[in-house]
């Protein structure tokens, strides 16, 4: 089971993560950033996974999202997103400085991931992608984009609905879209501000993208429908550090809801330990 923890950023907000032990001495340190919709309660089965393996786990629930109530969906901007996971990092380096450190970044939270190294150079050695959210399929509506666009300015606290609200975008598993209908912490709606952040943040990783050289592992599921697989293989690929790609034929968006023996995991923790070879 994980420790339930508190971490408080250089602005005074306090979100709350989950650790997760290490069996026996640590390999290396993974820190996992959720999507949009999603927190770190969806992903247990694999993070237990990952320290049964060996690794030191950390899930952030990003600020305004999952146990995080203050300021529900809503965040300064994408930069202070970056900075929490900087400085999480940064505290976690403190302590046991010799660990590797690998970032995960999961549907939107890949954003986070690729823009880290560029906000904050020489943090990590390598990334971990889960059909992240580089190039969506699923965007508001024009319309609604202009409303966001102007809410920004006159009232950046107004909400907007997510468009990630059908839970078969995320899986096939009748079990696992129930769970996702049922589930009270998940974001269905996000303020214009955030909503803005995330268009801004897309612009900011045209440039990020020139930054990742460590070692970036980036699976796909071949029947997602919330990413655009090839044009976000092709995105990673202009990465100038190493990039390993692998495809799940008949995989929807969200791994971690796949079948237990679902080869991601494994195929994960083997390109882990290449990293550490």
């Amino acid at each position: 089971m994980p420790v339930l923890a508190q971490f408080r950023a250089s602005d005074g907000y306090r979100f709350y993560y989950r650790h997760y032990p290490a069996d026996g001495r640590p390999k290396a340190r993974l820190v996992f950033i959720h999507g949009i919709r999603s927190h770190g309660e969806w992903y247990t089965r694999s993070c237990e996974k990952f320290a049964h393996a060996g690794y030191e786990v950390d899930f952030l629930d990003r600020r305004g999202a999952g146990l995080n109530t203050a300021y529900r969906g809503d965040t300064p901007a994408f930069r202070r997103l970056l900075d929490d996971i900087a400085e999480f990092i940064q505290q976690r380096r403190a302590e046991r400085g010799w660990l590797p450190m690998f970032v995960g970044g999961i549907s939107w939270g890949g954003k986070l991931a690729v823009g880290l190294p560029y906000r904050r150079p020489n943090l990590v050695d390598g990334l971990i992608l889960l059909c992240p959210g580089l190039v969506p399929r699923i965007a508001p509506p024009w319309g609604r984009r202009m409303r966001i666009a102007l809410a920004r300015v006159l009232r950046p606290w107004k909400f907007f609905p997510i468009p990630l609200n059908e839970p078969e975008l995320f899986t096939a598993s009748d079990v696992w879209q129930r769970y996702i209908a049922d589930d009270v912490r998940g974001l269905r709606e996000a303020t214009a501000r955030f909503l803005f952040s995330s268009f801004a943040l897309d612009i900011y990783l045209q440039r990020a993208a020139r930054r990742v050289t460590v070692p970036t592992l980036l699976l796909l599921a071949e029947e997602d429908r919330i990413i655009d697989n090839s044009q976000t293989a092709a995105f990673v690929q202009r990465f100038p550090g190493p990039v390993h790609i692998c495809t799940y034929p008949n995989a929807h968006h969200t791994l971690e809801f796949e079948d237990a023996q679902h080869p991601w995991l494994a195929d994960t923790l083997n390109w882990l330990e290449s990293q550490l070879a």
